[in-house]
């Protein structure tokens, strides 16, 4: 079936591939669970979803949806999943997360996303190493647990990011830093955004009302909740490195100014009595004292030298320079 990217027919015994949506429904055993997951950007997937999958409006409006902020609905048959994870595609931003949209009544499930996302590669391959979920509680302990992993190295980049730049201040204050420290922050901010709603969607997924999630696997879920609390502080952690790096360098680069202007003022205090004395002996008028003497420009010149002397000494006394 077109838009088909996985499906797989699973229980204690083994897996089995499912290629044919309508043969995955009808063709398995009242104890097997099935896993369809869905590209919904294709006609035919989004057809069968709609039409013939015998889903709630709501639910198959959700799977469908194009926002997919983290969240967890009970709905009459099933519950309804929305999830994110960190886009590891090559030549893309780990902050630009893929969403994720899962329903489930813990004997199928049913899952779509328009862009692939790693973590549910993983779970196919756990099958292939025979380590493989063998029902849906199960399931959703390890995807939850795999977007969590995905996330491990985007967030331990962000904090050798930070390393890297407090480090380099440590050594020259480059304006240049200034771009990669808003370029920290931005990509904090994004994972940020997502995952806070994540962390309650995962919270309220080990509150629902269902007998295929066992206290095991809520268990196992509340470690993958506090494994992403821990991401949650650790980026907490990034952006107030970030903002105290930034204020350093903004401090460094107001101290550096303040010196050059500190100079600027120094060179135009000394040279305010001069300019105003060459300006008042340099009016086009008669009675100037000294004119008529052969030697007044090499005196007048000498007592600006002078002039300026005493100034500097002032200036050092008074602890100006």
């Amino acid at each position: 079936m077109q838009g088909l990217i996985i499906g797989r027919c699973f229980d204690g015994q083994g897996v089995t591939e499912v290629d044919d949506v309508v043969l995955g429904m009808d063709g398995r055993s009242d104890d097997q669970c099935l896993w369809l997951h869905f590209d919904y950007t294709a006609n035919e997937a989004r057809e069968w979803i709609e039409q013939h999958s015998g889903l709630e409006p709501v639910a198959s409006e959700a799977l469908l949806s194009e926002a997919s902020r983290p969240r967890v609905t009970q709905l009459t048959d099933g519950v309804l999943l929305n999830l994110r994870g960190v886009n590891l595609s090559p030549g893309s931003e780990p902050e630009d997360m893929v969403g994720m949209r899962l329903w489930t009544d813990g004997h199928t499930i049913i899952s779509t996303c328009r862009r692939a996302l790693l973590s549910v590669m993983d779970v196919a391959e756990h099958w292939q190493r025979n380590e493989g979920p063998t029902n849906v509680g199960e399931f959703l302990v390890l995807l939850t647990g795999q977007l969590m992993t995905r996330m491990q190295g985007t967030i331990e980049d962000t904090e050798e990011q930070i390393d890297a730049i407090e480090e380099q201040m440590l050594l020259h204050d480059d304006l240049g830093m200034r771009s990669q420290i808003a370029e920290v922050r931005r990509s904090v901010i994004a994972l940020r955004r997502h995952l806070s709603p994540q962390k309650e969607a995962l919270h309220q997924l080990q509150l629902i009302k269902a007998d295929w999630l066992t206290q095991e696997h809520r268990q196992a879920l509340r470690e993958v909740a506090e494994n992403q609390m821990r991401y949650i502080e650790g980026l907490d952690s990034v952006r107030e490195r970030a903002v105290v790096a930034q204020e350093e360098l903004n401090n460094r680069l107001s101290e550096r100014m303040n010196s050059r202007m500190y100079v600027l003022s120094l060179v135009a205090a000394i040279f305010l009595p001069l300019g105003f004395l060459t300006g008042l002996l340099g009016v086009n008028i008669a009675g100037i004292p000294g004119q008529e003497y052969p030697l007044a420009f090499w005196i007048f010149c000498g007592l600006m030298v002078v002039l300026v002397g005493f100034q500097w000494w002032l200036f050092k006394r008074n602890r100006w320079l």
